[in-house]
């Protein structure tokens, strides 16, 4: 395996770490704030802020803010939506379910919608086929989530 290949995976790996984080602060947040939204806000709102000054002062000349002029509004709102309900629905299901049954649940069901976007190549992406492995894999990640969740 290149070495790429293998920082990248790493990379990954760290990213569905600080996801799991993620879910018990939002919770405490939410906990002290008196509502699941309002930790789900204070999350959002701590991101943007942060993404606004690592835009700022990173990626300088490079961005073409005059394409949202003909972005379908469904791009433009959309991944910001998904990730609040996203944020949300786990502020809410995690003091309910426990942070491993959340983060499982949520992998399988990112894993299975991503096997149909492959599959169909939504989006632009490429198109790949479900292969045995692909969809047997995706089997066994949805047996260990509800394992993780009912056992």
């Amino acid at each position: 395996m290149p070495l790429m290949t293998l920082l990248l995976t790493l990379a990954a790996l760290a990213a569905g770490a600080l996801i799991s984080l993620q879910a018990p602060i939002n919770v405490s947040a939410a906990v002290a704030l008196g509502h699941p939204l309002a930790g789900a806000t204070l999350s959002f709102c701590v991101g943007t802020v942060a993404l606004l000054l690592i835009t700022g002062l990173t990626v300088r000349g490079s961005v073409d803010v005059g394409v949202l002029k003909v972005l379908p509004l469904t791009i433009i709102l959309g991944g910001g939506l998904l990730g609040a309900l996203y944020v949300t629905s786990n502020t809410v299901l995690t003091p309910r379910l426990g942070v491993a049954a959340v983060m499982a649940l949520g992998i399988c069901g990112q894993l299975l919608a991503g096997l149909l976007l492959d599959r169909f190549g939504l989006f632009g992406l490429v198109e790949r086929e479900l292969t045995p492995g692909r969809v047997s894999g995706a089997l066994m990640v949805l047996a260990g989530a509800l394992m993780v969740r009912f056992l």
